[in-house]
């Protein structure tokens, strides 16, 4: 199942130069607009979200800038492997502004579709400097469990890091659900899986990292963090799932 979020941008071109006879569409070419509109809300209707008319200038303006994306850096501290297949990462990622959006609908699904179409918009224009403000991956969701680690709690945090040349003076969103917080360094154990990401999904790669882990290891055992960088045109896309290393005093 697709999510409505970072993963549903690449790929749209190839469905609009069917019909166009340029790879670019514009604000003269409507009916480019209208099938990226369909396609998302085609993605939307799978998981109960419904994607409105006024997404029409984000996926447009997202999806002409798909390839101009800064990616979050990082330093490597550890990789470990069995068989020559790598099992986890351990990396930290600097302290830097974030733009988040917290919701807690009924399906987690729901809940990152949402986010990220606000977070599209406060990209695309609806901010204090009235432009677009550019894009990094990749898109994370950081998930509370509960105590019995059995399921999901509603509330999800969506994010991404802001990019570079916003990092010292952050545009105002104008939606009051988004949020510009600063985040301290994290470090993290990255295992990569393959695929979609939805609750089931995500439960299934949590175990599968815990099965590889010391139960010793010092990490958050109560929240994770999924990490998104690739598109639904990819097959088999390229997604990690984050452990939190807890912070040592």
């Amino acid at each position: 199942m697709a999510l409505i979020s970072l993963d549903d941008l690449d790929g749209l071109d190839d469905d609009i130069t069917d019909d166009t006879s340029s790879d670019d569409v514009t604000e003269e070419q409507p009916m480019g607009e209208d099938r990226l509109l369909s396609h998302w809300q085609r993605v939307g209707s799978t998981h109960q979200v419904s994607v409105p008319q006024e997404m029409t200038g984000p996926i447009h303006e997202m999806t002409r800038n798909s390839q101009q994306r800064e990616t979050l850096p990082y330093a490597h501290i550890s990789s470990h492997h069995k068989m020559g297949e790598l099992q986890y990462e351990e990396r930290v990622y600097p302290a830097g502004r974030w733009a988040v959006v917290t919701r807690a609908d009924e399906l987690y699904e729901q809940s990152i579709s949402i986010a990220f179409m606000k977070l599209m918009r406060f990209i695309c224009k609806e901010n204090s400097l009235g432009q677009y403000l550019g894009m990094t991956v990749p898109v994370v969701s950081l998930v509370h469990v509960a105590e019995d680690g059995s399921q999901f709690q509603k509330k999800v945090l969506t994010g991404f890091f802001l990019p570079t040349r916003h990092q010292n003076c952050p545009p105002e969103p104008v939606d009051p659900e988004i949020q510009i917080q600063d985040w301290d360094q994290l470090t993290v154990i990255a295992r990569p899986f393959l695929g979609t990401t939805n609750e089931a999904t995500v439960t299934r790669q949590i175990s599968s990292l815990w099965e590889v882990l010391s139960e010793s290891e010092d990490v958050l055992r109560d929240r994770y963090m999924v990490a998104v960088f690739e598109n639904p045109g990819v097959p088999q896309r390229r997604n990690e799932i984050w452990f939190i290393r807890e912070r040592r005093q």
